[in-house]
């Protein structure tokens, strides 16, 4: 063929390709039809690598690349090390960045070909990572903070991007709700006072105990936020949740409520079988409680901190140091995707998605009652809650060393982390393990773009104001961790560690 013709060839496949790009986008969710835009796909790339080796010389690939990235879309590509990823997650809501970065084609804008896969529980995700059978994943903030502390099995992981914000309820069994409903303060409108708090709880228990039963709860995983704001709201009232030790993993020492762990899809199952009597999970398993009419939520985690940290995209050290473009590529990416999800009028098609088989697979009914703005407690008392689940705002989306910190104090009051540790271990540890330097340069770029406004890039040190927005108004400063750690009546108490 003659080089004319050749770059006629070109010429014309590229006109189609721009054409029928947004056509493609389309058709994503429909696996038949993604086969037939990847056939496309492919017939674009032949006539551009003939003209590669005709022309020769890397100078031309590189113009050609740049070209091209700036006739189809905003985004500067970078020179991405590797393109083909695996990314994990558990089917909860606050998967949702992964899902619309994926659905929407901000990865593909990046140059970045991903298949996101659904895990079983938060062990298989945590080992699939590790042991680089994954790429990345969705991931409960503990795990990277607990293997890099020295719970559980120990490896060396990151975080440049936090999801989200809340998402998280405890519910209880009908009958559980029965017995604390008396014990809850009514508003004019007859309805409970929220935020409900565990001394409505606390004559319950009493009564199991002297029945002679315990009193059984769930949650996700022993490093989970979960784990840490059920204890929380517990210890808050009073409520001994039980303390760690070598010897009893499980959590369970001088427990007054038995704290147990199960997957959050299978909770409220569970629940329903009487195996637990209450349990703390992501959306939409609280949801499922009450349409199911098995249970009710008697408060969410917004109630229990305010605006706090939930999960988080994990990587391995040695993936981002291999890959760094593609690792800024990555949470470019995902930053698009909670800026895209924090867009109120864009909810109800996030809805959809997450709806869909190999996301979370919920009915839509039941994502839709905390993803658009509501949480619906007892049946037929839903409440406007916009910030339930926020993945954008209020600086989401950034890895606060500070929200870090929180969780190393968690771990080390209730005996997670066995031994007291200076005030320094708490700060240098956390800055193993969260990069927010990859984050301001994924971030930086997208102000360059116009995807995102410079004011959405933080003045930070990394760590946020002194708070006291949790239930028990304690205040959290997380440059002093261990005056932190000493507020409490329950839990370790440390003296100053030189």
């Amino acid at each position: 063929m003659k080089p004319t013709g050749l770059k006629e060839s070109f010429k014309h496949s590229l006109k189609m390709r721009l054409i029928h790009k947004g056509y493609i986008r389309q058709l994503k969710i429909n696996k038949n039809k993604l086969m037939k835009s990847l056939l496309k796909r492919t017939t674009w790339i032949l006539p551009v690598a003939a003209l590669l080796l005709a022309c020769g010389g890397k100078e031309k690939k590189t113009t050609l690349a740049e070209n091209t990235a700036t006739a189809t879309t905003k985004t500067k590509t970078l020179d991405i090390e590797k393109p083909q990823l695996t990314f994990g997650f558990i089917k909860l809501t606050d998967m949702a960045p992964l899902a619309i970065a994926k659905e929407k084609g901000f990865f593909e804008d990046e140059g970045l070909f991903v298949s996101v896969e659904a895990q079983s529980n938060w062990k298989n995700v945590l080992d699939r990572v590790i042991d680089g059978q994954l790429d990345g994943s969705h991931m409960l903030a503990g795990q990277p903070i607990a293997a890099g502390a020295g719970f559980g099995r120990q490896a060396k992981l990151v975080t440049a991007f936090s999801m989200d914000l809340n998402g998280n309820g405890i519910t209880v069994s009908n009958d559980v709700w029965s017995k604390m409903k008396p014990n809850v303060p009514k508003g004019a409108d007859g309805k409970p006072v929220h935020p409900i708090k565990a001394e409505a709880l606390k004559p319950v228990i009493d009564e199991y105990k002297t029945n002679g039963k315990a009193f059984k709860m769930g949650m996700v995983f022993p490093v989970s936020t979960h784990n840490y704001e059920i204890r929380y709201w517990l210890a808050a009232a009073g409520i001994h949740p039980g303390m760690y030790t070598a010897d009893n993993v499980q959590g369970q020492i001088d427990a007054e409520v038995l704290l147990s762990v199960t997957p959050p899809p299978q909770m409220p199952a569970t629940l329903e079988a009487g195996t637990i009597y209450g349990y703390c999970v992501g959306e939409p398993w609280n949801q499922q409680a009450v349409f199911k009419g098995i249970g009710v939520p008697v408060v969410t985690n917004y109630d229990i901190w305010k605006n706090n940290p939930e999960k988080v995209f994990v990587m391995t050290e040695k993936f981002v140091e291999d890959y760094p473009n593609t690792a800024i590529a990555v949470t470019k990416a995902l930053i698009r995707a909670g800026k895209w999800l924090d867009e109120p009028a864009n909810r109800p098609e996030a809805v959809k998605i997450l709806s869909m088989s190999q996301y979370v697979g919920a009915p839509e009914a039941v994502l839709a009652n905390s993803m658009t703005g509501t949480f619906e407690f007892e049946k037929g008392d839903k409440r406007d809650m916009p910030d339930f689940n926020v993945f954008y705002k209020y600086n989401a989306t950034y890895p606060f060393y500070s929200d870090g910190i929180w969780f190393l104090t968690q771990m080390r009051r209730w005996g997670q982390i066995p031994e007291a540790k200076p005030a320094d271990w708490y700060a240098n540890t956390i800055k193993d393990i969260y990069r927010p330097g990859i984050w301001t340069k994924a971030a930086k770029l997208l102000v360059e773009e116009g995807h995102i406004p410079a004011v959405d890039i933080p003045t930070t040190d990394g760590y946020k104001p002194v708070t006291a927005d949790f239930i028990d108004g304690t205040s959290y400063d997380a440059k002093d961790p261990i005056a932190y750690i000493n507020s409490f009546k329950i839990g370790n108490k440390d003296k100053a560690v030189q």
